[in-house]
């Protein structure tokens, strides 16, 4: 598989990009009273978009590839398209630790956790003209702010990064107008998925209708579904229902496997401690499988544990046991594997229409794969 050589070159490729759209644009000024500040900003979203994976980069390099049959010449301009989705991504995650009060983000400090420690620095050094505010709870709130603001900027530069490529794309029809749809679903998912944590806990069944919802608004939208769209679109093809057929599943599989490793995973693989979403309180399918299938007494410690202010140590390990003993893991594991199923079914179809070469067919098998742990396919 030739997928992973391209990962420096995206790493490279995404720091250019961060670097030159982040920067304000020239002819004009910034006050030197806030540059400090300003240059904070942009190099916390350099730091920001470092790590990761890039599998939606390489998904949608992976499918180009598969449908032009050879490395085009547009491929550096797609590798740009590929590029900007990751920066979507980061920005949508700054929101996000934001929203649900992170402190992590690939095993460090999430970005608004680090600006407010950047702009303490800056206050207490001699170097910097920026007076300390009273309260701790100022600083903290300057932060948050400015790590909305950055992500609002990483936002823009995806659409700008877009927007500047396409114009020397042969393929370029529909790509812009998919790229600000994903933003649009995105948005929308965002909104669900807070909007998931008033579902009542007492219909387990129309909580988890709700939960997966978000999965598709908030996270196939741009994991798997924009990613296979523009892929789609640059190579020349039109997505139709393919995009939607293979990248639907795939994104909600995503999603289920990520929450269930928040539960099972190994910390020092998933970059944060794990039982993190029983700590927020936050409304899952996996929650939503222990209501329906544990005991009275399991089932009414769920109900009080979840709209408790707050739940301690204590409280993760014995939800973890009750989603455990209810069978709700289990559940969990047998969804991921049958939507697999259903998204490697959806692929052979797609290389059938599109005449995927035998390498090229297994290349895609083999990227959607990274989307899912081995060992919960």
């Amino acid at each position: 598989m030739t997928l992973p050589d391209d990962i420096p070159a995206i790493n490279h490729r995404i720091l250019e990009l961060i670097d030159r759209h982040l920067r304000a644009p020239a002819g004009t000024h910034i006050p030197q009273s806030c540059a400090d500040i300003y240059d904070a900003v942009v190099s916390q979203g350099q730091s920001s978009n470092e790590g990761g994976k890039r599998l939606r980069a390489r998904l949608l390099l992976s499918i180009y590839d598969a449908i032009t049959g050879s490395r085009s010449a547009d491929r550096d301009a797609v590798m740009d398209v590929a590029c900007a989705i990751e920066v979507f991504q980061t920005g949508a995650l700054i929101h996000d630790d934001i929203i649900d009060n992170s402190d992590l983000r690939r095993g460090k400090p999430s970005a608004h956790l680090a600006l407010t420690s950047a702009l303490t620095r800056m206050a207490t050094s001699e170097d910097h003209d920026i007076a300390l505010p009273s309260a701790v709870e100022h600083i903290t709130h300057i932060g948050a702010g400015l790590g909305i603001m950055l992500g609002d900027l990483l936002s823009t530069a995806s659409i700008d990064i877009v927007n500047d490529i396409t114009p020397h794309m042969e393929h370029a029809d529909g790509i812009l107008k998919a790229f600000l749809n994903m933003h649009r679903e995105v948005e929308i998912g965002q909104v669900l998925d807070l909007a998931v944590e008033h579902v009542s806990l007492k219909d387990p069944q129309r909580l988890s209708q709700a939960s997966l919802a978000v999965f598709r608004w908030k996270t196939a939208s741009y994991t798997t579904v924009a990613p296979l769209t523009i892929g789609m679109l640059a190579a020349g093809a039109d997505p139709h229902d393919e995009a939607a057929a293979i990248g639907s599943d795939l994104g909600t599989a995503f999603q289920l496997a990520d929450d269930l490793l928040d539960i099972i995973g190994d910390p020092a693989r998933i970059g944060k401690p794990t039982g993190g979403d029983i700590r927020e309180g936050k409304r899952t399918v996996l929650l939503s499988d222990a209501l329906s299938s544990s005991s009275p007494q399991d089932r009414n410690y769920l109900l009080n544990a979840y709209t408790a202010e707050q739940r301690d140590d204590d409280d993760v390990r014995e939800v973890t046991r009750i989603f455990k003993d209810s069978g709700a893991i289990e559940a969990s594991r047998k969804r991921i594997s049958t939507l697999w199923s259903t998204v490697q079914d959806a692929i052979n179809r797609t290389s059938q229409k599109l005449n995927f070469s035998d390498e090229a067919h297994h290349d895609v098998i083999e990227c959607c794969s990274l989307f899912i742990p081995e060992n919960l396919r």
